[in-house]
């Protein structure tokens, strides 16, 4: 009886794999072309970055501090008169460090005693980082901030803001570029090229120009000019992966 049953069960799941074609066919992978897009668009950064701050030295950190201050609160009157937003000012730095004597230029000499330094002042350090959404005023601003004690620039650094935006452009323009070339490769191949089945977005996002950096230096008390600020241009990219179904062609 055992013997039975162990034979009917093995012919009946035989029967059931030989009589479901639909198994094998859902496993045959459709015919594809795989492509890839590209889209660009250069567009012109409308705010910047950028550290501005005051050193002041002077025989005690108190007195330091003191003409720090000073400065810095003429800074930020600057700052507000200029229409710069609380959020967009921001204290990076703040430091109050002992300034040491130097040993003297020249070999020590046989009866001379050792060098030992000590602290002939102190040096403050302040520094805010400043977001500016009116690049075209950037260089007069930088000019009344120097005028009101600032003589510290770290750097500068532009970007897009709200880039998504024109993303969604560049987007178009990556599938646009994919679609005309898998309709090449599909009219050379003889097939029909049938609608998307994968698709993959690598978003590039905006590529900066060449940070126009200034070293820590000493800032002219007398400007001339406005400072010339060049923003230049970002390139926003994406590249879109896109995988077609392909059918005989007619």
């Amino acid at each position: 009886m055992m013997r039975l049953s162990f034979t009917c069960l093995v012919a009946l799941s035989a029967l059931a794999v030989y009589s479901s074609p639909s198994v094998a066919e859902e496993r045959v992978e459709k015919p594809t072309i795989s492509v890839s897009g590209t889209g660009k668009l250069s567009a012109v950064p409308d705010i910047a970055e950028i550290q501005v701050g005051v050193r002041s030295q002077a025989p005690t950190a108190q007195a330091a501090l003191a003409a720090n201050s000073d400065a810095m609160n003429a800074m930020h009157a600057i700052l507000k008169q200029s229409g710069v937003e609380t959020k967009d000012i921001q204290t990076t730095q703040i430091q109050v460090s002992p300034e040491y004597s130097q040993p003297p230029n020249r070999p020590r000499t046989v009866n001379e005693a050792e060098f030992i330094p000590r602290i002939v002042g102190y040096r403050v350090d302040n520094t805010v980082q400043i977001t500016a959404r009116q690049i075209p005023k950037l260089g007069a601003l930088l000019d009344a901030l120097v005028m009101a004690g600032a003589n510290q620039i770290h750097g500068i650094s532009f970007r897009i803001d709200n880039p998504e935006k024109r993303l969604d452009e560049v987007r178009r323009s990556a599938m646009a570029d994919a679609k005309s070339k898998a309709t090449l490769l599909a009219e050379e191949a003889g097939v029909a090229l049938g609608a998307p089945i994968k698709i993959i977005d690598e978003q590039g996002g905006p590529r900066p120009p060449t940070p126009l950096y200034a070293p820590r230096m000493e800032m002219m008390a007398r400007a001339v000019a406005p400072t010339p600020i060049a923003a230049g241009e970002q390139e926003l990219s994406v590249t879109v992966h896109v995988v077609y179904e392909i059918k005989p062609g007619k």
